[in-house]
């Protein structure tokens, strides 16, 4: 649950608890905002703690990780390139 769905919640139940004039049979109007409120503040507190907890700022660390990865180079291909030798006296291609 939010933060905002908590301030709903809170909002709905003190609607319901001193602004609503409604009977029902077998269930209390008011109770029900009541809980609603209670919810909400449970569910504000509970998002406040999650936004500290993940807030906290990490300490440095001691050791630095190292990796040991092996890198093979791949095998080397020579090409062997064959150069015309062209004398000044033969026209040009």
């Amino acid at each position: 649950m939010t933060i905002a769905g908590s301030i709903i919640l809170i909002m709905l139940g003190a609607i319901l608890t001193w602004a609503v004039e409604f009977d029902l049979a077998g269930l209390d109007i008011n109770v029900v905002g009541v809980i609603l409120m209670l919810g909400g503040l449970v569910g504000i507190l509970f998002g406040i703690y999650r936004i500290r907890v993940t807030r906290r700022a990490v300490g440095p660390i001691d050791e630095p990780v190292h990796r040991h990865e092996v890198y093979e180079e791949p095998e080397t291909r020579r090409t062997e390139v064959y150069e015309e030798r062209r004398h000044y006296n033969e026209p040009p291609l």
